[in-house]
């Protein structure tokens, strides 16, 4: 059974070096790094205005981007600068940021922040409350961010709308990744505020799609063992012949996650450890 298409959300239109107002509480400062894993580039979000802002996701290591940020916050007080993971395109500008505007680094304990922060922790400003929501599996590490006030979350690289994300191992993880997608779908956010790209507004449909999406992976991969053993980078070009060559490696190393996952079900083995390589086969 063919899963039903994930209704990404690609109606995007960059505007870089500037604040950009999307809700009353939420501002973005889109940075000049597009890409085919970054999408328009790297979405910095200002939660807050004037007393007491949040920076969410500072993004990569670029002076411009830097130099719009401040200029995006100047005149108010930014109490916090926050990281969904390590990656990057999120974190590298997060200390010359946090220096720049006299603010503590908060994120997970693995990233060496100012402030650890862990999943249920609250954080509070002048007209909004964020939740910490672990969502682990693109990376181990990931946080989402749920701003209470408006029932959103900042998925981070967790959830994105143009696109599934990379999961690779070895800090990426299919089972983890999973069973955040069931954590955000339980918890029935109103929107989606990714890192890359657009917000994704109906996110319950969407992440049924995405869920199906992945778990028909799995069944994809079985159907290919099926037909003799195989490596993740052996079956790239039929699994994924529709996407964008530049992505197959990447594509591999998702493969493999799965791959990992099903190894941990019994459905299959290998002879060597996991890598885009390994030749795995049906078990029994």
């Amino acid at each position: 059974m063919t899963p039903p298409p994930i209704p990404f959300v690609r109606d995007f239109t960059p505007l870089y070096g500037q604040a950009e107002r999307l809700t009353p509480r939420i501002r973005r400062v889109l940075a000049n790094n597009p890409g085919p894993f970054t999408f328009a580039g790297t979405g910095t979000f200002l939660i807050g205005d004037g007393a007491s802002v949040a920076v969410l996701d500072p993004g990569p290591a670029d002076d411009a981007h830097l130099e719009a940020l401040l200029a995006a916050v100047a005149g108010e007080t930014v109490t916090h600068v926050l990281v969904t993971h390590g990656h990057a395109d999120h974190l590298p500008l997060a200390r010359p940021l946090a220096e720049a505007v006299g603010a503590p680094v908060l994120a997970h304990p693995a990233l060496s922040p100012d402030q650890a922060l862990t999943d249920g922790d609250r954080l509070t400003g002048d007209g909004w409350t964020l939740e910490v929501v672990a969502t682990p599996g693109h990376a181990p590490e990931h946080l989402g961010f749920a701003l209470l006030e408006e029932n959103t979350l900042f998925s981070g690289d967790h959830v994105m709308g143009w696109s599934t994300s990379v999961v690779s191992p070895p800090e990426g993880d299919m089972d983890a990744y999973i069973d955040s997608l069931d954590r955000v779908m339980t918890a029935g956010f109103d929107t989606l505020w990714p890192t890359h790209g657009g917000p994704v507004t109906d996110p319950l449909p969407f992440l049924t799609a995405l869920k199906a999406h992945r778990l028909g992976r799995d069944a994809q991969v079985l159907e290919a063992l099926a037909r003799g053993p195989s490596s993740p980078l052996a079956m790239v070009p039929a699994l994924y012949a529709a996407v964008d060559g530049r992505l197959w490696p990447a594509a591999a190393q998702s493969l493999l996650a799965h791959l990992i996952r099903l190894e941990r079900r019994g459905d299959v083995m290998a002879s060597e450890a996991p890598s885009a390589t390994t030749v795995y086969q049906l078990r029994g």
